[in-house]
């Protein structure tokens, strides 16, 4: 009970952290301005005999402390504000779930590792069937496409791009039009247009006529 305690006279006040190392939790009691380390209760389990509440309060807890050479203590250990005896309370329960969170994992890993292995292996003779979309044609078969215009050497050529360079790296001149300015219509007269070629005047039939019949 932490009424039998000289509340107005404790032995020791500072500041009180706690650490983990592992699964195992430290309660530290350290001066408030040095930092110095006056006393650590190493806590690994919880709720355990390494930390109890008081039963007429919940501000106050009775803490094992430990020196690292076997010698133990218990000490009582109290709160001013209520708030940070609740701190207190869920930092050591956080740590502890933490804990089983971490051992469950290893259980389960352990027996994946144990258990049955499945074999996605092929046996001997299995096939599988894959159905891939957008393939309708069947190699050899005819297809909607123009046929390409084939060039020297029975080679498919490529028509090029619209106003992009020739095979022999020029580029077409494009076709001279008259400038215009605002508001001048453009005549007859400004235009030049080549004029067509007159038409030979050897017979067209050539040697047709001179077949008999």
């Amino acid at each position: 009970r932490a009424a039998e305690w000289q509340l107005d006279q404790p032995a020791w006040s500072g500041r009180l952290r706690i650490t983990a190392k592992g699964s195992t939790a430290f309660i530290k009691l350290e001066d408030k301005s040095s930092g110095e380390l006056f006393a650590q209760a190493p806590v690994e389990q919880f709720p355990g005999i390494a930390v109890e509440g008081v039963t007429d309060s919940s501000r106050y807890f009775v803490i094992r402390i430990e020196d690292g050479n076997g010698r133990r203590a218990f000490i009582g250990v109290g709160f001013l504000d209520r708030g940070d005896a609740f701190d207190f309370n869920v930092a050591l329960q956080d740590h502890f779930k933490w804990v089983r969170q971490q051992s469950e994992l290893a259980r389960q890993a352990q027996d994946l590792e144990q258990g049955p292995k499945l074999d996605l292996g092929f046996k001997e003779g299995q096939t599988i069937k894959l159905n891939i979309a957008n393939m309708k044609k069947k190699e050899g078969g005819t297809g909607s496409t123009r046929p390409r215009p084939a060039g020297p050497g029975g080679l498919s050529l490529l028509p090029p791009p619209p106003g992009g360079k020739s095979s022999s790296g020029e580029r077409p001149a494009p076709l001279s039009t008259p400038a215009q300015l605002p508001g001048t219509p453009i005549t007859d007269s400004l235009l030049s247009w080549p004029q067509p070629t007159a038409a030979p005047a050897a017979d067209v039939w050539g040697d047709f006529a001179k077949a008999s019949g």
